[in-house]
């Protein structure tokens, strides 16, 4: 994948290293010394997400229960302090261009598609926990987009976990889960988001889970609109990219998650789809490079 040459989006604060967030710049997460190692707390949020459960009600039950309160692809090189400037790091650079790349296609794409005018998200860059609008970020939770603040955060060492943890390494591959993230933010400029936690409201417990499947679902359709529309102006996929992407996105299915962490999966507890829904789904976007195609509340049973 040749990002290299994207426009770096000025829309990224960098809070790995700062204390003043609780990063603490070694991954350190809210439980104090001597409580779980990241490994655990990673197991544990992944359990979390796949499930459908705040990871935070995992991490700080087992923290209670414990007595506790090859060569990377990039090295993450924390900053000393909160910075507003373009990340000198790769892994940051990499982040900022690939937020500043959704930034230039969805300008054009979603007014011209859906007739809506693309308002930039903001990302925040974090090691370990920070703190957002919707509550308190951790690593083990993931990428995730915030829309009450309109902001994407990550903990760029997920990429890594990605690599060594599920094989599902490339830029590519880090690109998608980026996009993805941004793709909830076009669903929350959509208006999708609010339709659907109102439908929440008077759902059981797994009609949240099948909406919840529903917006991750069109949100890896988005990623790959974002894709399509992209490399149509900036040529910038190489042999193997797309592998790599279908990789990942299969990769974090809900049921190869929940076979990893329990032996079984159990389909009416996904929160984000299975394998194979998420591969279709970002495909569908990659070939179609329509929003439209991403309608995933049409789809019917046939997810």
């Amino acid at each position: 994948m040749r990002w290299d040459e994207f426009r770096t989006s000025s829309n990224v604060e960098d809070r790995r290293g700062d204390e003043g967030y609780g990063g603490g710049g070694g991954g350190l997460i809210p439980g104090g010394r001597g409580g779980l190692g990241i490994g655990t707390i990673i197991i544990l949020g992944l359990i979390g997400w796949a499930l459908g459960i705040d990871p935070r009600l995992l991490i700080g039950g087992a923290e209670i229960l414990s007595g506790g309160g090859g060569g990377p692809s990039y090295q993450q090189q924390a900053p000393s302090q909160t910075s507003s400037a373009p990340p000198q790091d790769q892994v940051g650079k990499f982040a900022a261009s690939i937020l500043g790349n959704t930034e230039d296609v969805w300008k054009a794409v979603l007014p011209a598609q859906a007739n809506v005018q693309y308002r930039e998200p903001r990302m925040v860059l974090f090691s370990g926990a920070t703190r957002s609008a919707c509550g308190a970020a951790q690593s083990a939770m993931g990428p995730f987009y915030c829309p009450l603040d309109q902001t994407v955060y990550v903990d760029l060492s997920f990429f890594e976990e990605m690599r060594q943890r599920f094989r599902a390494g490339g830029d590519f591959a880090y690109a998608y889960v980026l996009a993805h993230e941004v793709g909830h933010h076009v669903q929350n400029l959509l208006g999708v988001l609010d339709k659907v936690e109102d439908a929440k409201q008077s759902a059981s417990k797994a009609g949240r889970n099948a909406l919840s499947v529903r917006v991750e679902l069109m949100a890896d359709c988005l990623a790959g609109v974002w894709a399509n529309n992209s490399n149509q102006k900036y040529k910038f996929l190489e042999e193997g990219d797309v592998e790599n992407a279908m990789n990942a996105a299969s990769a974090i299915g809900d049921d190869r998650l929940q076979k990893q962490s329990q032996g079984f999966a159990i389909p009416d507890s996904f929160t984000h789809g299975s394998s194979a829904q998420r591969t279709r789904w970002f495909m569908t976007g990659l070939k179609s490079g329509q929003v439209k195609s991403c309608d995933t509340f049409r789809a019917g049973d046939q997810l």
